[in-house]
């Protein structure tokens, strides 16, 4: 059993106020692995008071000194990217392949994206030649709380503009992902960065990120997790006026036209749907398609998810493993029968676990067709391998259909008409769109419409969500 009950305040590793703790739980067996400590209130002040201290110094460091710790924090992450990447696999049960490539490895794909965003990033600048100067400058301490599906990606996406621009951070993790964090601290600490300007402190939203929420010296909130979860913070950080930046849930739809390669066009819309065992607010999830091509469509997706293997996420290979956690593996399989008691048609999977699997957080990767927008399983974020498949008519149709949605975070455009795929994608309300399986570069902006939040994550974009605007008349 690994035991990891301290948190990384004030560039060292300390016992927390409180004696709680909590077990960390392997998805695949179901059984615990680690212990961590659970914060409290408490600690969170003293990590703001370590965060505070270190600001007023940090902030004034040249950028080619933050630059250059970044450097080094990207080379330690490339060296140690396996390691984060088992890690990652015990945690939440991606499957190793993809935890060391993809989970691991969007830490340095980020990074990258962040360092060429810094090249060129002008933090003053004169206006117009009227003798004013627009500064940019670190907001100051910001509270950072990242969700369990994909946890490097998040940290990355948070932490380190943070620390680029001179601003220093509180880092709260999912208490159910929380190891990766903490071997992300031991990153920071080894790329020595001055003390307190990274912390981390592990705990409960209601707690910990409540608390982080309503600090007064706490001047922003990065947030990352369900809509609800960001609701929540930000009516706990209003009293505070501070800034509040929220990426939130989706259910991002995927249009594909009659004119596609459509073996190739819906397998690959399976699979993208499938990836992570559907643990990704980007996920396609539902899959809009032409109606002259519906019903082989339908066929052909059925077929892929036949071949789509799940299982042991400690062996390599591309199949897929189980869901994070025994909550939202009942999740899950409520909507699931939710959607064939209102009258979705099962085509593949369905309730239960895989044959032969009794123990694990496993679910049977499941398609539903001849599904109407207004089901809940059209409506509700499900993350998990579940896809729903809609008939549409004609592109008006389709555009209809994909906007009438609560969430606005991506959306998928399929045709070979690429004007076409052009004209659909302007019309869509979604902060991201992908035309025939495009992807998306180190630096491009993460972010979505309406209840998938607000601000973008990566690249320039990330940078300046960490940065106040000054004007100074006369300079």
């Amino acid at each position: 059993m690994i035991r990891k009950t301290g948190f990384y305040i004030d560039g060292k590793w300390v016992t927390p106020a409180g004696a709680a703790e909590l077990e960390v739980i392997n998805p695949a067996t179901e059984e615990p692995f680690a212990v961590i400590s659970l914060g409290s209130a408490a600690d969170v002040d003293t990590a703001v008071i370590a965060a505070r201290a270190a600001f007023e110094e940090y902030r004034q460091t040249d950028s080619a000194f933050r630059r250059s710790l970044i450097e080094k924090l990207l080379e330690i992450m490339v060296r140690r990217q396996d390691e984060m990447g088992d890690i990652v696999s015990r945690e939440m049960g991606a499957p190793i392949t993809l935890a060391r490539s993809s989970q691991a490895g969007s830490g340095p794909f980020h990074v990258d994206g962040f360092l060429k965003a810094l090249s060129d990033f002008e933090y003053e600048k004169d206006f117009n030649g009227s003798g004013e100067r627009i500064v940019r400058e670190p907001i100051g301490v910001c509270g950072m709380i990242t969700p369990w599906n994909w946890p490097v990606n998040q940290m990355t996406l948070k932490v380190v503009p943070a620390l680029a621009v001179g601003c220093t951070c509180i880092l709260k993790p999912s208490e159910i992902s929380p190891l990766s964090a903490m071997l992300f601290a031991e990153m920071i600490d080894e790329a020595g960065f001055p003390k307190g300007t990274f912390n981390l402190i592990n705990g409960e939203g209601p707690v910990v990120g409540e608390a982080m929420s309503r600090h007064p010296d706490i001047d922003m909130m990065s947030f990352t997790g369900s809509t609800r979860a960001g609701t929540a913070v930000t009516k706990a950080a209003a009293d505070t006026v501070k800034r509040v930046s929220l990426e939130l849930g989706g259910k991002s739809p995927n249009i594909v036209f009659n004119d596609v390669d459509l073996s190739e066009t819906i397998t690959r819309g399976v699979k993208s749907c499938f990836n992570n065992t559907g643990q990704s607010c980007n996920a396609p999830t539902r899959m809009l398609v032409q109606r002259e091509i519906y019903d082989n469509a339908v066929e052909i997706a059925a077929e892929a998810a036949s071949h789509i293997e799940v299982g042991d996420p400690a062996k390599e290979g591309n199949h897929i493993g189980p869901l994070v956690s025994e909550m939202q593996f009942n999740k899950v399989q409520g909507l699931i029968q939710t959607a064939i008691d209102e009258g979705a048609r099962l085509v593949a999977g369905g309730p239960g676990r895989p044959a032969g699997m009794n123990r694990g957080y496993f679910v049977r990767p499941t398609i539903f067709a001849d599904v109407s927008n207004d089901m809940t399983i059209a409506r509700e974020e499900v993350f998990g391998p579940v896809l729903s498949i809609i008939p549409f008519d004609e592109e008006d149709d389709a555009v209809a259909i994909a906007n009438d949605t609560p969430y606005g975070l991506a959306a998928y455009v399929q045709s070979a008409d690429q004007e076409r795929a052009r004209r659909v994608a302007r019309q869509l309300r979604a902060g991201m769109v992908m035309i025939n399986g495009a992807q998306r570069p180190a630096g491009s902006p993460f972010g979505g419409y309406k209840q998938s939040g607000n601000g973008r994550e990566g690249g320039t974009w990330g940078l300046e969500e960490f940065l106040e605007v000054k004007s100074i008349s006369g300079y």
